[in-house]
């Protein structure tokens, strides 16, 4: 017997439900940080309006490299990949009316973010303090550099993710001997750690304020989730242990194959056995030089890499990396971004998503979301939305304002783009 009509509109219901479905967010957001946490969060079904400046929008749209909008306006690389599924309101904060008007959308929505440099949302208005006074139980989010406590040495600095990496320490412990530390290796490191975090403690914060009914600040700073996710650094230092090059952890490495490299993580002896038996050298093993996990290091380039690379270069990546995984070795290929692009795992995964077309007309591609539920369906991405396209239609709807008051306001130049 089939399905009936009301069994099928109630089972189509109940999978079409997002875990974050009714939650609201009104964000200030620009780059990245903030953006991909919002943008993480409204994939999991939050709503989320953000407010960009009239005329210039999030700085992440003067990104290179881009693609024009309808309008012929730039739009930057670092804006289509942090704002799918998100609504554009053009307002200007420096307008006494332009605060007003954030102000009075605060109270209708959940969730209110900021990733301004400290200090900045207080004195235009709209810091945790002028919200709260307006919505008591806001879950307020602010990201910057160095978080807001007035203590901090580094407050009042601004911070991009090179600038919080290279203080967590993990461009000096990285650094290989006569060569000056790499600045941004990773791509955004700095930003996406703490926008995981501030996507956290704003989950928390909800459920707590299920339990409470109160509100609160949740304050993330930049350096903070990079020393939290270069957690080595601290540790290792604690331990003795200044640098990578030379600190005995064993071997982490790239290697080249007859078409490309691969990487090799060997750091445990047992690993180092089977790595010498599989590459023909297995007389390595007794080697007095190679007794410890800092000769494999100090011999590398001499006798390993050489020995390694012999045994690999009439091998392609696949078959390399095939008989070392086989053999309980942690060895994958290091890909090029083609190679990224075409690979068959992100595919099923659907890790890599379609968005608008490239000025070759080719789509932009930019990452899925990575969390995946057995009881939710993935629901495909809304693209970016262009500057103030939504901006009228929000202010209608949420504050019942008419045609004649939105052509005063963008008269006046409070509001922008629709």
């Amino acid at each position: 017997m089939g399905t009936s009509d009301v069994e099928q509109t109630v089972e189509d219901d109940r999978r079409g439900k997002r875990p974050l479905d009714g939650v609201r967010i009104l964000a200030i957001e620009q780059m990245a940080a903030l953006p991909f946490a919002t943008q993480l969060l409204a994939r999991l079904g939050a709503e989320v309006v953000k407010i960009e400046h009239p005329t210039t929008g999030d700085s992440g749209r003067g990104s290179h490299p881009t693609v024009a909008d309808p309008n012929g306006r730039p739009v930057g690389a670092t804006f289509l990949r942090n704002n799918l599924n998100k609504q554009s309101l053009a307002i200007d904060l420096k307008h006494p009316k332009g605060v007003d008007l954030v102000l009075r959308l605060a109270q209708r929505f959940d969730v209110f973010g900021e990733n301004f440099r400290a200090g900045t949302a207080d004195r235009l208005g709209i810091g945790y303090e002028a919200v709260r006074a307006v919505h008591p139980a806001v879950v307020y989010l602010s990201i910057s550099g160095f978080g807001q406590d007035p203590a901090s040495p580094y407050r009042d600095m601004g911070a991009y993710a090179a600038i919080v990496e290279g203080m967590s320490g993990i461009y000096e412990y990285k650094r290989a001997p006569g060569r000056p530390p790499a600045a941004n290796p990773v791509g955004a490191l700095g930003d996406i750690s703490s926008a995981l975090f501030g996507a956290v403690g704003v989950l928390a914060a909800l459920r707590h304020r299920d339990h409470t009914g109160v509100g609160q600040h949740i304050d993330v700073a930049m350096l903070d989730a990079t020393v939290a996710m270069t957690d080595i650094v601290a540790n290792f230092h604690s331990l003795g242990v200044e640098r990578e090059w030379g600190s005995g952890i064993g071997i982490v490495e790239t290697f080249a194959a007859s078409d490309g490299h691969f990487v090799l993580q060997c750091v445990r002896e047992h690993h180092f056995a089977t790595l010498c038996t599989e590459i023909g050298h297995p007389e390595l093993v007794d080697d007095k030089r190679f007794a410890t996990r800092a000769g494999w290091q100090n011999h590398l380039d001499e006798v390993l890499r050489p020995a390694i690379e012999s045994w690999a270069s009439n091998r392609s990546l696949a078959e390399v990396v095939g008989i070392l995984s086989g053999a309980g070795m942690a060895c994958g290929p290091s890909q090029t971004s083609a190679q990224v692009v075409a690979d068959p795992h992100l595919d099923v995964r659907n890790m890599l998503i379609k968005t608008v077309p490239s000025d070759d007309g080719n789509p932009v591609l930019v990452p899925g979301n990575p969390v995946k539920f057995s009881e939710i369906p993935e629901v495909p991405d809304e693209r970016v939305p262009w500057l103030g396209e939504h901006t009228d239609r929000v202010l209608a709807d949420e504050l019942g304002l008419g045609a004649d008051e939105l052509t005063d306001l963008r008269f006046s130049g409070v509001i922008g783009a629709t």
